[in-house]
């Protein structure tokens, strides 16, 4: 492991949601990172001494450009258009606010990129959820980190403050599923990315969800590969 590696500081935005609360634990439990910069909407109880808790509103960051000054950045932000709202509120979640995370975190010299999508995700999708996680995925390309990684879950199984009936059902007739479209525990797709982001391979990485489901908190995987 290089010093830079060893070294890192890595800012995780969504570290309240399913997956982001799994982030926050890994990371803080992982040798290879110096320093977790939680962006939060309002305090988290009991965080490690090894994460700063950052409480903001997020309508503000670009005037806060210290909060970016990282190595990796961990976006696991993701809403629904139920809980949003409405198309509109949906896309200024799971696009614009992460994609002005990315912009600011470039702009200060972080270089790996680390993103909770979906499956399915692609700029070309008649289907609005799946367009939408494309075309960020599109758009972060295009910033010109020198690692991009993309973990694309199917449905996501773990702790959440609302009920979501779809998740429910899936739980005890997943057998039924395809491999490729499984449910997901929310702490193999944390193990990917926090995995993901030790390794810090050049290139841009999609993680599918057959390749998610094989990890799991605290095992360190065969390397990934860095498609481009």
């Amino acid at each position: 492991m290089s010093d830079t590696v060893a070294r890192r500081r890595v800012l995780l935005v969504g570290a309240t949601g399913v997956v982001g609360t799994e982030c926050l634990r890994q990371l803080a439990a992982d040798d290879s990172v110096a320093l977790v910069r939680a962006l939060v909407r309002r305090p988290l109880a009991d965080a490690p001494a090894k994460v700063e808790v950052v409480v903001t509103d997020m309508r503000t960051i670009e005037s806060h450009p210290e909060f970016f000054a990282v190595d990796q950045v961990v976006c696991a932000l993701g809403t629904t258009i139920k809980v949003a709202g409405s198309p509109a509120a949906f896309r200024a979640v799971d696009y614009e606010l992460p994609l002005r995370v990315a912009q600011l975190a470039r702009a200060q010299g972080a270089t790996h990129f680390l993103l909770v999508s979906a499956l399915g995700a692609s700029a070309a999708s008649g289907v609005f959820y799946n367009r939408v996680k494309g075309e960020l995925e599109d758009a972060l390309g295009a910033l010109g980190f020198r690692s991009l990684t993309i973990a694309r879950p199917s449905l996501l199984l773990g702790d959440r403050a609302e009920f979501r009936l779809g998740e429910r059902i899936a739980q005890p007739f997943g057998f039924l599923i395809p491999p490729r479209w499984k449910p997901v525990h929310a702490r193999q797709v944390a193990a990917a990315l926090v995995s993901a982001g030790r390794q810090d391979l050049a290139g841009r990485c999609v993680i599918e969800n057959i390749a998610l489901r094989r990890h799991c908190g605290g095992t360190e995987p065969s390397a990934l590969p860095r498609p481009f």
